[in-house]
């Protein structure tokens, strides 16, 4: 099949995405979208797919114009899209969801016994392993992720558009993602790859498509790319070091954050770390290693069974993360959008609602103060808005992350902890994201990172703790701080610190 899209262009309103771009996508080969947010890529692959409709130009499969008006429509010429935004009915099971409304029958009814046999085959061909019977509700968002992705290829596609496609899913499954792209690609099928991660991109593409400003600047063959050549194409600008320098020891600095022998029944034990004013501490390890569960415990989100937490020097008992914020401790979750944001509501309110009670008189909000507030928080943290009022759903990924910075921030903590601070931003917010967080970092607040990309873990800790299997096995600081050592302690190393 060939898709042919030329001179499309496409408006939201005033705004204009996508600016007269062309561009050929060949049969058996794999295409890579790469830009920062607003670049346009997502615009271009939910086109493809049916998701939006072209303002100007046209789209043409195999030389004849196509107009499609939904996505049903699309697949009914053999495209599917793994989207961004997760599409799942969270009270239907895995198998459910993966075989909607395309479900075996005999007659009228359908026959389930056959959807469990395909449903083995697809994650034997994929070796992405889910109960087929849990309810889609339960399962954490990487999980979630990977159902869309069997949805897709349930489907029998010959064109498949995946939008971050390894945005939620740990290395390991990154890299069976990544067999399995190229294990379609032999089979004919045309693959439209859309990341910000430049390493996978490098790693999979036949064809680099490098977008800027709703512009196509090249297309291009990535033996010709390097990842900085990449970020330059997409930012127009030279870049630097990626991430700021780092301190010197916080031997010296007084301890905010003590862990002691923290454990939850089945989830982690025997937790115990301090995390110092002025330090960076990431916790690294393999997805599912309980790194997200010892944060969410510290904040109050989750309980613990025993052991304890102490701020200054104090115990505290947190039951919730209102006691949390009380304590000067502030989270940025791992999920943005299921998590962090209020999408309806403008960015104001997003960053004031938990601090209403230091902006209230008497039930009222003092809204010249808390304009003022908020205000001073989206220019430190570099949130990029049209105004104060207007819906997160209308910011980038990359602005939406740093306005959750700008509300955990605006409470004035002492202990800041981040879970998967750049998930699913574009490289120059992860930059302006790092450089954000070094700054905090030398005006002494505490900061607890979790992170599962390697080079973040890297080149932001001054410490690395290093789990596996819900345990803390390896401790890392100065030159030991390196992805060979992170990636070892990961997956062999056990019963050490």
């Amino acid at each position: 099949m060939l898709i042919e899209i030329n001179n499309i262009s496409k408006r939201f309103g005033a705004t204009l995405a996508l600016h007269a771009v062309s561009a050929t996508f060949e049969s058996g080969q794999v295409y890579s979208l790469v830009g920062e947010n607003g670049a346009g890529k997502s615009t271009l692959g939910k086109i493809i797919a049916g998701v939006y409709q072209p303002s100007e130009g046209a789209l043409l499969f195999d030389g004849a114009e196509v107009n499609f008006q939904s996505p049903a429509e699309a697949l009914d010429r053999g495209v599917t899209i793994i989207a961004q935004e997760l599409s799942l009915i969270p009270a239907k099971s895995v198998i459910e969801n993966v075989f909607l409304g395309i479900e075996s029958s005999v007659g009228p009814f359908v026959n389930s016994a056959q959807d469990k046999v395909r449903f083995k085959s697809l994650v034997e061909e994929t070796h992405i392993f889910l109960d087929p019977n849990s309810v889609v509700s339960a399962l954490r968002t990487g999980d979630q992720q990977k159902v869309e992705i069997l949805r897709a290829l349930a489907r029998n596609a010959q064109v498949i558009v995946m939008d971050e496609p390894t945005a939620r899913l740990s290395a390991s499954e990154t890299k069976n993602l990544k067999s399995l792209i190229l294990k379609l690609k032999s089979q004919g099928k045309t693959i439209i790859f859309i990341s910000h991660f430049l390493t996978d991109v490098l790693d999979i593409s036949d064809h680099i498509v490098i977008m800027r400003d709703g512009n196509i600047i090249r297309i291009s063959n990535p033996g010709v790319e390097t990842h900085d050549s990449l970020v330059e194409a997409m930012t127009g600008a030279k870049i630097g070091s990626t991430f700021p320098p780092k301190r010197g020891s916080a031997t010296d600095k007084k301890v905010i954050l003590q862990v002691n022998n923290l454990s939850r029944s089945g989830v982690f034990s025997d937790i115990s770390f301090n995390v110092s004013e002025g330090e960076i501490v990431v916790l690294a390890g393999l997805v599912g290693s309980g790194r997200t569960e010892v944060a969410r415990a510290i904040f109050g989100a989750d309980p613990h069974t025993t052991g304890e937490v102490k701020i200054n020097g104090k115990v505290v008992h947190l039951k919730s993360p209102a006691d949390a914020i009380a304590a000067g401790i502030a989270m940025i979750p791992e999920s943005r959008k299921d998590q962090g944001i209020i999408p309806t509501r403008p960015l104001r309110d997003n960053i004031s609602l938990p601090h209403l009670n230091l902006l209230s008189i008497f039930g009222f909000i003092k809204r010249t103060s808390e304009n003022s507030l908020v205000q001073r928080f989206i220019s430190s943290c570099g949130v990029r808005a049209s105004g104060l009022m207007i819906a997160m759903t209308n910011l980038s990924g990359g602005n939406q992350q740093k306005a959750l910075f700008a509300r955990s921030l605006a409470g004035g903590p002492i202990l800041f902890i981040a879970d998967e601070p750049t998930r699913g931003v574009d490289v120059g917010s992860k930059r302006a994201i790092y450089q954000l967080i070094s700054e905090q970092a030398d005006n002494n607040l505490a900061i607890l990172i979790i992170s599962s990309e390697l080079d973040e873990v890297v080149g932001l800790a001054d410490r690395v703790l290093v789990m596996r299997q819900g345990r803390i096995v390896k401790e890392l600081s100065g030159t030991e701080v390196n992805e060979n050592s992170v990636v070892a302690a990961a997956f062999i190393e056990m019963g050490s610190k």
